[in-house]
């Protein structure tokens, strides 16, 4: 069972992935295409339902051509 800080953060984490994900213009599908990665399991993560594996953040990473630290900026970008 999670704490309420634990889904939180995955939450928050996700919404992140979401905005980066579509301000390239990308449906979850194309992302789970160039990735690898199941659709359903991107959907997952970006509801927060899913503490996302390393591995995975930085597969996400290479796929949207950006630095992993980027997708670890969700509570700077949480509070803007």
């Amino acid at each position: 069972m999670r704490t309420e800080e634990e889904a939180q953060i995955c939450a928050t984490f996700g919404k992140h992935l979401a905005q980066l994900r579509k301000g390239m213009g990308w449906s979850q599908e194309k992302l789970a295409l160039e990735s690898g990665i199941a659709r359903s399991y991107i959907g997952d993560v970006e509801r927060g339902l899913r503490n996302i594996a390393l591995v995975n953040i930085c597969r996400i990473a290479d796929t949207l051509k950006i630095e992993p630290a980027e997708l670890m900026k969700f509570r700077e970008a949480a509070s803007r």
